[in-house]
């Protein structure tokens, strides 16, 4: 392979990076720290991302300084910590880049499959459970029943991004299914066929 095609791989690569990025801090609303980049980085390897074979956190760490410097998020000191924001331009560019706001991008076609989402979050940590009803109701979500949540696009990858920064991956089951009983509210709200 080339230098031009190495150096054209090394940009998407980094390109996928910023976005994961993005939409977690956008979904989110906040990453309390750049190892919080680095748990992205890991929970987009499972998903079948491919990352450079040299040391990971290096390319989160690149893409977050590209994302720093362009001005799409930004650090802000508080007192619980540090915490990576997005701007006004970064939610523009995460909403050009996406399509479809700070949710899921729309595909084309429906594949006819419901992705649901079930957790079970105690009572101790009840503002963590309303954070992530918040979290899945703005990215486009619907409430089906108590803790059952479900869309019709394929968010595989973001539940894992939610699981990773939430510190919920047994509390939280991601489910795909055929068929729902009654789906018919469902289809029209999503404008399904």
């Amino acid at each position: 392979m080339g230098s031009l095609e190495k150096e054209i791989k090394k940009k998407v690569r980094l390109a996928k990076i910023q976005k994961a990025i993005l939409f977690t801090v956008a979904a989110i609303g906040a990453l309390s720290s750049p190892l919080a980049a680095a748990m992205i980085l890991k929970e987009l390897k499972k998903g079948g991302w491919k990352t450079v074979r040299r040391d990971p956190r290096y390319s989160v760490n690149e893409s977050l300084s590209r994302l720093l410097k362009s001005g799409f998020v930004y650090f802000e000191q508080t007192d619980k910590g540090k915490f990576l924001r997005l701007t006004k331009e970064g939610g523009d560019y995460l909403r050009r880049r996406v399509g479809v706001g700070f949710g899921m991008p729309k595909p084309r076609k429906w594949d006819g499959k419901w992705r649901i989402v079930i957790f079970d979050i105690r009572e101790k940590r009840k503002e963590l459970r309303e954070k992530l009803r918040n979290t899945l109701r703005a990215i486009g979500f619907i409430h089906l029943q108590h803790s059952v949540w479900v869309c019709p696009y394929d968010c595989e990858d973001l539940i894992a991004l939610l699981k990773a920064d939430f510190r919920i991956g047994k509390d939280i089951l991601y489910i795909i299914a055929d068929k729902i009983e009654n789906d018919a509210y469902l289809r029209s709200h999503f404008d399904l066929k």
